[in-house]
């Protein structure tokens, strides 16, 4: 190598450390003033609907998220609540046959006797003049609720009102000037997001946690049979009493209501919480501050979600669509004609795809809406305009009463026995005269049948889209169906549609 090599190799490594220098130095004046610009969401604002805020770039906290979190804090409150509870105690000694032998039971079995329930959770201050929401289950049943402050300071809370099919309670305290949350849009959430938790989890104090939406839509059925559940699933950590505390989004806008946890067994977080949608939360909070209860609309229907065996068997291209498996009689639905066996496809021109989107939909809106409907019948389209009504207890009723039979089943029904309607079944059943069918009297718990759903006191009305009336009708209808059947099928007076296919 010659000494004119050796002088250019060096002339271009000079070059290469001043362009790296000249480089760094620039990026370091660029990222000096990019962390110096403001977050966008971060100021404690009054209460405010945050529809439109835009995306915020992470790069905006080099430092963590303490911009997010520092003015959100104050506006979420520990809650304390208590209820009174009488229980009826008896000595143990004053059960003991000797001692009775002498006195009888003149002293049992005691009088009843109080005992104070306690419990914590969490709650978000919206307005600043003390309207809080909280979860229905941390003040449920309670006596006496107290609301302490990040400052420390308590109030006694009166209860606006509840509705414990979403696990929403709304509390107002006597204060002015608090800090508020501003209230986001949750249909805008998306799985990946950035979310943060904050409640007073065991009751060690005012905790923040972090994490993403883990997913939309959860259905996990703490509600029971007639709840309305739409949770934001959550990988960050909520534990016991960080119920009905907040959920924000990297603007610091108020996104969730922290409702429920699965522990996997343990009493801790597991990675899987859940949170009431906000923009859910907020409907039935204006309901309740407005009128003191929720009004919910109803279509009267009894519907069920459609899967692969269901759409096969009614010509349907796809499984989106929830099927009509009863009409309730001189409701909307009934008439506007809907017909059990009819596929709701859309409402008001958004597709639906379960019972539970489609329940959801109609509930939040208000009795006397005109709703139109695309449904699916005869393998064709059609359109369909509906006006609600308000919710009946009606719609609630479920449950079915069993009886005793003879008959045999075969081929996708093996496994089930049936016998004919009598006027005395139906009385048990408490099904109205001249209802039609075979009333299932057992079932075959190994049979595909009893996987399908079919239990003792069903009434089988029709097989693959035949009525039947007897139990002839009813084997002549199976005949042509060895290894597949579609059932219309009567629990405690409401139908739907049952596909069994044997494997």
């Amino acid at each position: 190598m010659n000494s004119n090599q050796i002088s250019v190799r060096r002339w271009v490594a000079v070059a290469v450390i001043a362009a790296a220098l000249v480089g760094g130095g620039i990026l370091a004046v660029g990222l000096r003033n990019w962390s110096s610009n403001s977050i966008v969401g971060a100021a404690n604002l009054p209460m405010k609907m945050d529809m439109n805020a835009p995306p915020v770039p992470l790069g905006n906290f080099m430092n963590g998220f303490a911009s997010v979190l520092k003015p959100a804090l104050p506006a979420v409150v520990n809650i304390h609540s208590s209820k009174v509870v009488k229980q009826r105690q008896a000595m143990p000694f004053f059960n003991d046959p000797f001692f009775q032998q002498f006195f009888g039971n003149q002293f049992g079995p005691g009088q009843p006797q109080t005992q104070k329930e306690e419990s914590l959770g969490s709650g978000v201050i919206v307005t600043s003049d003390g309207t809080i929401l909280t979860n229905n289950h941390v003040i449920e049943g309670a006596s006496d609720i107290k609301v302490q402050l990040s400052d420390k300071r308590e109030f006694k809370a009166k209860l606006v009102g509840t509705d414990p099919r979403t696990d929403v309670a709304v509390l107002k305290i006597d204060a002015t000037g608090l800090p508020t949350l501003p209230l986001g849009d949750s249909t805008k959430v998306q799985v990946g997001d950035v979310v943060f938790a904050i409640g007073d989890p065991f009751g060690v104090g005012e905790t923040a946690t972090m994490g993403i939406v883990s997913a939309k839509g959860r259905q996990i059925g703490i509600e029971g049979p007639h709840g309305y559940e739409d949770f934001i699933q959550t990988d960050a950590a909520i534990n016991p009493g960080n119920s009905g505390g907040a959920m924000i989004d990297l603007h610091g806008d108020l996104v969730g209501i922290n409702t429920a946890i699965e522990t996997g067994g343990s009493e801790g977080n597991v990675g899987i919480g859940f949170a009431i949608p906000i923009d859910l939360a907020r409907n039935i909070m204006n309901q309740l501050i407005a009128h003191g209860k929720v009004v919910r609309g109803s279509l009267g229907v009894y519907i069920q979600n459609v899967d692969q065996a269901i759409a096969k068997s009614f010509g349907l291209p796809s499984t989106e669509g929830v099927l009509i498996g009863d009409v309730i009689p001189n409701t909307s639905a009934s008439r506007a004609g809907l017909q059990k066996g009819d596929v709701i496809l859309k409402v008001n021109g958004e597709p639906v795809n379960d019972r539970t989107q489609l329940s959801l939909k109609i509930s939040e809106m208000a009795p006397g809406t005109a709703v139109h409907l695309e449904i699916w019948r005869n393998d064709k389209s059609m359109d369909v305009t509906a006006t609600l009504t308000e919710l009946s207890a009606q719609e609630e009723k479920e449950g079915a009463t069993g009886n005793g039979g003879e008959s045999t089943s075969a081929g996708a029904l093996a496994g089930v026995e049936v016998q004919n309607l009598t006027a005395d079944t139906l009385q048990q059943l408490n099904l109205p005269p001249g209802t039609k069918g075979v009333v299932i009297t057992s079932v075959d718990p190994s049979s595909a049948a009893a996987d399908a759903g079919l239990q003792r006191g069903m009434v089988i009305q029709e097989v693959n889209h035949k009525p039947v009336n007897n139990i002839t009708e009813y084997k002549q209808a199976l005949a042509g169906s060895p290894g597949q059947v579609l059932l219309l099928v009567n629990s405690g007076g409401i139908t739907q549609y049952v596909e069994i296919e044997t494997h």
